[in-house]
C-alpha cells in the first residue's frame, strides 16, 4: 500500500507539472504589469502641438486597416474618416486598406512559405490578424482597427521603435500596433505564427490562440523573459505600451473606440458568462479537480489490491504484520523461520 501511494502521488504531481508548464506563461502574464514601458502622458506633447524634446520620427507615416472588400460598412466609416482626415497626403501619411485579395497577393508574393497556411485559417478573422503583423514586419507603420478611430494626430507616437496596447487585467492587444520596418518582434511573430496554428474546439479560444490578442500576448511575455525587449532607436528591440488613459476616453488619449465584435459567436458569450461568474467556476473546477483525484485514488487502489490479493486460507506471516515491520520479501523468510523454530 504505502508503495502504491507513493507511485500514485507521483503520477500526479507529474501530471499537475505537465498542466502548469503548459500555462505558465499564461498565469506569468497575470503578474507582468509593464509600466516600465509604458508611454507616459508626460512624455507626449499636448494635442496640437509639436514634440520639444528634439526626438526624430522613426515609424513610417503609413496607416494600415484591413476589411474583406473596400466597401467598408457604416457602422465604421466614421471612425475610418476621422483616422485619414487626422493624417493627411499632405502631410506626408500613406493609408492602406488590405482587402482580403490583397491580404492573400501580398503573403504569396513576399512569404510564399506561409500562404497555404494563411489561405487555410478556418475563420477569416484569422486571416485579418496575421496580415497585419506581416505587413507591419515589411513596411512598418501604424495599424488600427476599423472600429478604432483617431482622437488626435499619431505624430507623437512615431519616435517609438514599436507600440502596442496594453489591456487590463493582462496582455496586449494586437488592434492598435505601431513598428519601424523589420522590427525584430514582428519578425519573431510572423515567423513563429505558423507553430500556433491549431484548432481549440471552441472558435474564440482558437482564433484568439492562434492569432489574436492571447497569441500576441504569448510572444510579448516570451519577448521579455529572452531578454530582447531593450533599444529605443532604429534598431532596439523595445517595444512600447500604450495604457487606457491613453487609449481612449480622455481629451489626450490618441484613440476612440467604436462598436465591433464582428466575428463573436456563441462561444463568446460562454466565455464571457464564465468570466463573470468566475467564484463559482473557481469553487466548481477545485471540486471536480478533487473528486477526480480522489475516483484515480480510488480506482487505483482496487486495482493494486485485486492483484495482490492471497489465495483463501493462505495468508503469509509477513501479510499479518504492521506494515512498518513487513521488511523486504527476503527479511519475510527470516520471520516465518524464527516463528516456526
Amino acid at each position: 500500500m504505502r508503495r502504491g501511494l507513493l507511485i500514485f502521488l507521483l503520477v500526479t504531481l507529474a501530471i499537475l507539472g505537465f498542466l502548469l508548464n503548459q500555462v505558465w506563461t499564461l498565469l506569468s502574464l497575470l503578474v507582468v504589469k509593464g509600466t516600465g514601458d509604458a508611454i507616459l502622458r508626460s512624455e507626449l506633447p499636448a494635442p496640437g502641438a509639436a514634440r520639444e524634446d528634439g526626438k526624430k520620427e522613426i515609424i513610417p507615416r503609413i496607416i494600415h486597416q484591413t476589411y474583406k472588400t473596400t466597401a467598408i460598412p457604416p457602422v465604421w466609416q466614421e471612425a475610418q474618416a476621422s483616422c485619414i482626415a487626422l493624417h493627411p497626403e499632405s502631410e506626408g501619411w500613406e493609408y492602406k486598406l488590405w482587402t482580403d485579395e490583397m491580404g492573400l497577393e501580398f503573403i504569396q508574393q513576399e512569404y510564399e512559405w506561409f500562404y497555404e497556411t494563411y489561405a487555410g485559417y478556418k475563420f477569416p478573422i484569422q486571416r485579418a490578424d496575421a496580415i497585419r503583423y506581416f505587413v507591419l514586419a515589411h513596411y512598418g507603420g501604424i495599424y488600427i482597427d476599423l472600429d478604432d478611430g483617431c482622437n488626435r494626430s499619431l505624430e507623437p507616437l512615431l519616435v517609438y521603435p514599436s507600440f502596442v496596447r496594453r489591456t487590463i487585467p493582462t496582455g496586449i492587444s494586437n488592434d492598435v500596433m505601431g513598428a519601424v520596418p523589420g522590427h525584430p518582434f514582428f519578425v519573431r511573430v510572423s515567423e513563429r505564427i505558423k507553430n500556433y496554428d491549431r484548432s481549440w474546439v471552441l472558435p474564440y479560444i482558437t482564433v484568439m490562440g492562434s492569432t489574436g490578442p492571447l497569441f500576441l500576448s504569448v510572444m510579448w511575455r516570451h519577448w521579455m523573459s529572452d531578454g530582447l525587449n531593450v533599444g529605443d532607436g532604429l534598431d532596439g528591440g523595445r517595444i512600447r505600451l500604450i495604457f487606457p488613459d491613453e487609449y481612449n476616453g480622455n481629451d489626450w488619449s490618441f484613440f476612440t473606440h467604436h462598436k465591433g465584435d464582428s466575428w463573436h459567436r456563441w462561444d463568446v458569450r460562454l466565455i464571457f458568462w464564465l468570466g463573470s461568474h468566475w467564484i463559482l467556476v473557481t469553487i466548481l473546477g477545485f471540486i471536480i479537480g478533487f473528486s477526480l483525484l480522489f475516483a484515480g485514488w480510488w480506482l487505483y487502489t482496487r486495482l493494486a489490491g485485486s492483484t495482490d490479493m492471497p489465495r483463501k486460507g493462505k495468508t503469509s506471516f509477513r501479510s499479518r504484520l504492521p506494515f512498518w515491520r513487513r521488511g523486504s520479501p527476503h527479511h519475510d523468510y527470516e520471520l516465518v523461520d524464527r516463528h516456526e523454530v
